[in-house]
Formats: C-alpha cells, structure tokens, sequence
C-alpha cells in the first residue's frame, strides 16, 4: 500500500472520529440540572479592554474583606455595548489576594447587573483566552514540526479525548449514571481512538491497545479496593462539597474512583507503546527470539522504565496540590499523622499510589503481551 493511501486512510478515519465526538447525538445531549433549569444568572458577560485606571483608598475593619480596589474605565469589546466606555469597579479579596493591579490596555471580562434599575459593571476578570491561543498554538506547531503526521494525528486524539469527556463523561454522571462505570467506558473509548489516531493502525499499536484495556480493569479492581479499605467517601475536597450541594444525587465515592482511572489513563498508553516497540524492534533485530528471551530483554528495558514511573504520577498530583501542602506544612496545630489520616490528603494518597502501581503493572503485562504477538508472527 502506497504512502499517499495511508495517509488517506488515517485523513479519513482521523476525520470520522473527530466528527463523532462532538456530536452530542452520538454520546448524548448534555443533560439539564436543576441548577440550571432555574434562572441563576447573576447577570451578563462583557469582555472589554481597560482605558483608564483610578485607584481608590483601602477600607478598615470588616468592610476590608471584600474591598473595590480600583475604579476603571473600560471599552466594551463584546455584546450590544460594543464600542461603549464604562465605568467598572475591581474588587480585591483580602483573604485570598486573588487579583492584581490592571493598566491601561488590560483585558478583562465583565458583569453587568442591573437591581432597581441601576446598571453596574465590576471586573470578574483578566481575559486570558487569547493568551491561551496562542500557548495552543505553540504546542501545535511543536507536535507538527517534530512530530510531522503523526503528531498532528495525536492533537486529533486529544481533541477527541476532551470531546468524550465532555459529551459523554460528564453529561452521563450528571445524568446519575455510575461514576466509575461512565469513566471505564470512556476511559476505553478514549483508549480505542487515541491509541490508534496518535501511532497508526498497525500491530504495536493494537498490542499496547489491549495492554491498555487489562491494566485498566487492573486500575480499577486497585482503585475500589484501596477506595474502600481507606473508607474515603469523595467528600475530601471543596469541589466534592459544592457537587453535593448542587447536584444530591451524584456517587462521590464513584466519582472518586473515575477520576482515578481517567488519571491512570493519561499515562497508560505512553508505557504500554513504549514496551510494545522495544518488543518489536528486538524482534526485527534478531527474527529468531522465541517468546521467553523477547520478554526477558523487553522487560529488562521495562525495568529501567518502571524507575524513571515511580515518580510521575507522585510528582504529577504533588505540582498540583502544591498549595495544599504548603497550608498543611503551616498548620502547627495538629500533629502530621492526623493530616495524613484527613480524607482530603488520604485521597490524594490513594490517587496516586493506585495511579502508579498501575503503571507499574502496565510494564510487565505490556512485555508479556508484546512477547506472545511478535514472537508468533514475522516482523517484516
């Protein structure tokens, strides 16, 4: 088969499976909440470009806590108002320090109220979206430049990947389906598209593909085990809290459990491809390994892998909760043990220990499975 047919082939069901994730029909309409079928706006949504800045006088005692910090005039980019200058008032959180001096020139987003008849503007704020455009753009460019094909075909797979997220996932726990029972399913069909989009329609890719599908099932029987023995109930963080609230129905505990298989998967595929090649190579070098010396030297590479794992998911959840522990660390009021034993840290625990044994697991069951394919069949 020539070049130009593959490259049609991969066009084509690059196109097919990119189409399909973002259509609602296919994975079903994003479902109505209560929340949303009750009129809760608090107002509109302008974006604007700031003009003039005017800094006001702090405030003392109990009025400091939520404070305007800076009157401004900005020019409405968006809307019916486009073009319109108004005046907008930022406020600054004196707990959390969340904004920051703006300049003439700034972006920012703003809420328009109206109460009694009085129209207000206040900055929400910074529009960062064009800034995250060109972030986007940077790392395509990147993954086309390097990558060529086959980098523009795994941008395709994670565009796919966020459209079952958000078409499926989150629609369907909404919905009050399982939590867990939703991820795995998407989780695979996350695993089907992308494995194949991003290394091709070959016999690697299909090895690591069905490595992939029996270290998930493995996440999952570690995650409900682990989830159960700890007794966690998903109600670690202030997301969870603000889930139950508004949405009762919804399986924290399952949650919990999906978030970690989605977790896991992110990084499932990079071993089990990884491990598949290195078979298939050592395979090609020397077409007269039989299946024990091709996992023996696969896994020995594997070895080395497993080293450099151990620490990839820790210090993936550790970056991102970095803040909590630094709160934890300035808590001198109880003893260490008892911060472990809160929910909040048990879970991040059992997150990343469940996500990294998995990934541990993956190594060996890829070399196996890579070792019984290509010592069955010739590699050409």
């Amino acid at each position: 088969m020539s070049l130009l047919s593959k490259r049609a082939r991969y066009i084509v069901v690059t196109l097919i499976a990119a189409g399909a994730a973002f259509v609602p029909g296919l994975f079903g309409v994003r479902a109505t909440t209560s929340l949303e079928a009750a009129d809760t706006s608090p107002g509109s949504y302008l974006k604007g470009r700031v003009t003039a800045v005017e800094s006001l006088e702090p405030l003392e005692g109990a009025e400091a806590v939520l404070q305007p910090f800076q009157e401004v005039t900005v020019r409405i980019s968006s809307g019916p108002e486009k073009g319109d200058e108004v005046r907008a008032v930022q406020y600054e959180e004196i707990v959390s320090g969340a904004t920051s001096d703006l300049r003439p020139g700034d972006r920012v987003i703003l809420l328009k109220t109206e109460i009694d008849g009085t129209v207000e503007y206040a900055i929400t704020d910074r529009y960062r979206i064009p800034s995250l455009l060109w972030v986007f753009l940077l790392f395509f460019l990147l993954a086309a430049v390097f990558g060529r094909w086959r980098g523009v075909t795994a941008i395709v797979g994670l565009m796919f990947s966020v459209g079952v997220l958000a078409l499926y996932v989150v629609p369907s726990i909404l919905r009050g389906g399982n939590p867990l029972v939703v991820s795995v399913i998407g989780a695979v069909i996350i695993a089907l598209f992308s494995l194949y989009l991003s290394h091709g329609f070959n016999r690697r890719t299909s090895v690591a593909l069905l490595s992939t599908l029996i270290t998930l099932c493995l996440s999952a029987l570690l995650a409900v085990l682990f989830v159960s023995l700890a007794r966690l109930s998903g109600f670690g963080s202030e997301e969870a809290f603000y889930l139950q609230v508004g949405f009762g129905d919804i399986n924290m505990r399952g949650l919990l459990l999906g978030g970690i298989i989605l977790g896991a998967l992110g990084v499932l595929d990079d071993v089990t491809t990884a491990q598949a090649a290195v078979v298939e190579e050592l395979k090609r070098a020397n077409a007269s390994l039989g299946f024990k010396e091709l996992y023996r030297r696969g896994i020995s590479v594997g070895v080395e892998h497993i080293a450099s794992l151990v620490n990839t998911l820790a210090l993936a959840y550790f970056g991102a909760s970095l803040p909590l522990f630094l709160l934890f660390t300035l808590d001198v009021y109880q003893p260490w043990w008892v911060t472990i034993n809160g929910e909040l840290v048990a879970e991040e625990l059992v997150r990343t220990l469940v996500g990294s044994a998995s990934l541990v697991c993956a190594v060996p069951i890829a070399t196996l499975v890579a070792a019984h394919v290509f010592s069955r069949r010739r590699v050409s």
